[in-house]
């Protein structure tokens, strides 16, 4: 049992729960993945800063959204996984500024923003939640997280509460420099001014655009690979297709490949499928097929998008 990893740590004051060898399948968009060694889900942020001092520094931490952008690889995830929830999902609107907790969702973070007449349209159509988003400096239409970040909440490894600007974090494409163990909390964006008539019509037109290109309503995690070109598509008439990863996998011809339960889209091929029954090792091994093929036939190096995280399973 994982409670032998944790025999001397005493977790009587954390008001969150704990659990052992969790599950991680249920919580993740693909569906697939082997058990967390511990599963926190805390309270508050007091709750989480207190774990984090009395677990061990020993001990590897994963901060864990909704599952969107993630592969859990069949044997689990040593360490702590912590999920926030209820206590990290506010958003709160002041002025041109939006202060949300982590586990609030990128679709209603843009929706109550447009009520307020505060256009962060970009994020409707970004699975998972803000704390995610941050992390990998999100980013559609040619908008991304860092161009309206003003600063983030943290706890450190450590368990020290720590106040972030954007120099910080150092965010690139598809990235930044957030070190390991250290938990985002609390995210306040900055936004422009728009009618929220406008906001939501603009928001409406996104989702029938994704709906018509993406495959919404398979198991997906969401864009599989980077784009070679360095941003995202932006949605405009000028928008160019070259060095796109769907692009590049289509001219490799792996639209709609297949490895056990795993597929590439037919629909899009940037998005990798478990069609029925996949396991991580199925998803993560179609991936690094395409990406193999990619390079064989173009020269060109894929990089993934979706984190890949945990250990395979163990050979029978």
């Amino acid at each position: 049992m994982a409670e032998r990893a944790f025999p001397m740590t005493d977790f009587s004051h954390i008001r969150g729960k704990i659990t052992y060898d969790r599950p991680l399948a249920d919580l993740t968009w693909l569906r697939v993945g082997g058990p967390a060694e511990m599963f926190f889900q805390p309270a508050d942020p007091d709750d989480l800063q207190s774990f984090l001092k009395s677990l061990p520094l020993d001990v590897p931490v994963f901060p864990m959204g909704v599952g969107s952008n993630l592969i859990v690889r069949d044997g689990g995830i040593k360490g702590a996984v912590i999920r926030m929830g209820r206590g990290f999902n506010h958003i709160e609107v002041e002025g041109h500024h939006v202060r949300c907790g982590v586990a609030a969702l990128d679709a209603h973070v843009a929706r109550k923003a447009a009520d307020a007449g505060l256009d962060l349209t970009f994020l409707r159509t970004i699975p998972g939640a803000i704390g995610g988003a941050v992390r990998m400096n999100a980013g559609c239409y040619g908008s991304y997280v860092a161009d309206h970040f003003v600063e983030a909440t943290v706890i450190t490894r450590a368990g020290e509460v720590r106040v972030l600007g954007a120099d910080e974090l150092e965010f690139a494409y598809r990235q930044s420099n957030l070190p390991d163990g250290w938990v985002l909390t609390e995210v306040v964006l900055n936004a422009e001014l728009g009618a929220p008539d406008e906001l939501h019509a603009k928001m409406d037109a996104q989702l029938k655009k994704r709906d018509e290109t993406q495959p919404t309503k398979d198991r997906t995690a969401g864009s599989t690979f980077r784009n070679p070109a360095g941003f995202s598509s932006t949605g405009q008439a000028d928008d160019t297709h070259e060095l796109k990863a769907w692009k590049v996998i289509d001219d490799a011809d792996m639209r709609g490949a297949t490895l056990g339960g795993a597929q590439m889209s037919t629909k899009h091929p940037n998005f990798l499928i478990n069609t029925s029954g996949a396991t991580a090792a199925d998803l993560e091994g179609l991936g690094e097929m395409v990406r193999k093929k990619v390079f064989q036939t173009q020269s060109i190096e894929l990089h993934w998008e979706v984190m890949r995280i945990g250990e395979p399973a163990p050979e029978k």
